[in-house]
């Protein structure tokens, strides 16, 4: 068994892959849009639909992988308010210099949360949240 975080960018799933393949060599595995559904969508959508028949290039589900781990991600209501609240993800990054250049690309157009820096349990760690919103720690094992 193993567990996977699924994001719901909410309309921008393909551009957050985009980014994260530049910041972080992030590498797509699959990526299905809304109009590959082989089950029609009901015309503008229902509430439980996603994007559906209204914007069928959006994201219905892909996946990337990030170094060793695949992380899930989709379109889902496109509503364009995409919230990632009350959980980060981490990467463990080799060294030090690898770690300060992920984490300043994700910081392009994000928000610091807390700079790199050197701590009593990592020789560097650090908190920011990218412009998705989506909330990532940096630690370099000792």
């Amino acid at each position: 068994m193993k567990v996977q975080p699924y994001l719901m960018f909410d309309g921008r799933c393909e551009e957050a892959i985009g980014f994260y393949r530049e910041a972080i060599g992030a590498q797509l595995v699959r990526l299905m849009r809304f109009k590959d559904n082989p089950k029609p969508q009901p015309s503008g959508g229902d509430s439980n639909s996603g994007c559906g028949s209204t914007q069928p290039e959006k994201v219905m589900h892909a996946s990337f992988r990030i170094g060793e781990t695949e992380i899930m991600a989709s379109d889902g209501r496109c509503e364009g308010r995409p919230k990632f609240e009350g959980i980060s993800l981490t990467i463990s990054a080799a060294d030090v210099p690898a770690a300060e250049r992920m984490f300043n690309a994700l910081a392009a157009g994000g928000q610091v949360q807390m700079p790199m820096t050197k701590t009593f349990f990592s020789p560097r760690f650090g908190m920011v949240a990218d412009r998705f919103g989506v909330s990532w720690m940096f630690i370099v094992a000792q």
